[in-house]
């Protein structure tokens, strides 16, 4: 492993905004780049750290993308992205009860600017945002980007990592603006029922808050779960939704950065607005690829590829539940990620380093055991790790072995003292 020392930071009399000076950079994607730099190096970590499955692109986003280029569509599109698009979108959003029309729609590069553009649309400053926890790291910090404060709303200890209407209702204040709402949910894989979406959203409707429905991960889910889109509840609850997607996870496509942002027409234009003097456009030959992969029949690809996710997810569950000192957080029936709370193991020891916080359980099971997890106090979960089960299924039950025969190798700290 390369230990050199870091170079000497680079002497600067720029002074930076706030803004810039307190938005930390992303807790996940710093430990798969770390994960990946020592990957390079020829160590044999396995990274389940990554918010993206281990599945090729479907082929016909890549063939898309191919005759593209080949016909030369290689110019500024429209603002709110090329109109076949917007339409094939609408499509696939209506398939889940909505009542879309492709005036409604925007496409960003990613969900992640469609979120940006979306709380730079709704926030004044000291706005404030309802987020659930645990929670995906960027939203607390894409919400202070644009004016706004986070108000994180925490679940109680018994509730699968759910909140309640009530617990909402506690946390409104004459400052709150906007409720966050993620199912299938990034990083607990918890998915909320129909009924239990409509109650959170009845909180909305009663306080007058726009809802944010980031529903990236609406093809995964699992078991007996079912997907239910916020904007379909009713129409009532649709004029007060902005919807979140992409083709990044259905479509294995999080390098091609396409999502989109669905909601009021007036929303929409004014986000255009937005898109139009930042970003432009998308890229117009992802926006191709977008198209091809949402106008093509996978249907069959995509079931077995949310079967085979289904049973690592399962394979994950059994090999945690099974490791004694640590504990599948709520119940994971969607995207592709769990939290496993390691609070048991806190107070044990490991080559005399004892490990006290979630943090050194995944700094110590990288460097001891060679597999990258991420620490959740980022996602507001700070005795939890979460864990991305996307990775080949060898790959994965290796990682597992490797996780449980670290953990069985943890000593008691009085162990270690009489030792």
């Amino acid at each position: 492993m390369n230990t050199a020392a870091p170079a000497p930071e680079e002497t600067s009399r720029i002074r930076m905004a706030l803004r810039a000076e307190n938005v930390p950079p992303s807790a996940t994607a710093a430990l798969d780049a770390q994960a990946k730099t020592l990957i390079a190096l020829g160590v044999d970590v396995i990274n389940l750290t990554s918010g993206e499955p281990a599945f090729p692109t479907v082929e016909p986003a890549a063939q898309a993308a191919t005759q593209a280029i080949a016909e030369g569509f290689t110019r500024y599109t429209p603002a709110a992205g090329i109109p076949e698009l917007r339409a094939a979108v609408a499509v696939h959003l209506n398939r889940h009860g909505t009542t879309y029309e492709p005036s409604a729609v925007v496409v960003t590069a990613g969900a992640k600017q469609a979120l940006h553009y979306a709380f730079t649309a709704l926030l004044n400053p000291g706005d404030e945002v309802m987020i659930p926890a645990p929670y995906w790291v960027s939203y607390p910090h894409l919400a202070a980007l644009a004016g706004g404060t986070a108000v994180p709303v925490h679940p109680s200890p018994d509730a699968g990592l759910k909140v309640t209407p009530d617990q909402l209702r506690r946390a409104v204040t004459t400052r709150t603006r906007v409720l966050l709402l993620n199912s299938p949910a990034n990083p607990s894989g918890v998915v909320y029922s129909r009924a239990e979406l409509a109650a959170l959203a009845e909180v909305a409707v009663d306080h007058d808050l726009t809802i944010i429905s980031d529903e990236i991960c609406d093809h995964w889910v699992f078991g007996t779960a079912a997907f239910t889109s916020v904007a379909a509840l009713s129409e009532e609850i649709a004029a007060r939704t902005l919807t979140i997607g992409a083709v990044s996870k259905t479509y294995a496509m999080t390098g091609w950065r396409i999502g989109w942002v669905a909601g009021p027409t007036p929303v929409a234009r004014a986000i255009t607005a937005l898109q139009s003097h930042t970003a432009s456009a998308p890229s117009s030959i992802a926006q191709k690829a977008a198209l091809g992969a949402l106008t093509a029949d996978l249907t069959t690809e995509l079931e077995h590829r949310r079967q085979a996710l289904d049973a690592r997810r399962l394979t994950t569950i059994k090999a945690l539940t099974d490791t004694p000192g640590l504990e599948v957080g709520g119940i994971p029936e969607g995207a592709f990620f769990l939290l496993a709370d390691v609070s048991a193991t806190y107070g044990r020891t490991h080559a005399s380093r004892t490990i006290t916080s979630a943090a050194d359980f995944a700094e110590l099971l990288l460097a001891e055991a060679n597999v990258a997890v991420v620490p959740g106090a980022d996602f507001a979960a700070p005795h939890h790790v979460r864990i991305s089960y996307t990775v080949p299924p060898d790959r994965l039950e290796e990682a597992l072995t490797r996780i449980a025969d670290f953990v069985g190798g943890l000593a008691p700290t009085a162990e270690r003292v009489l030792g």
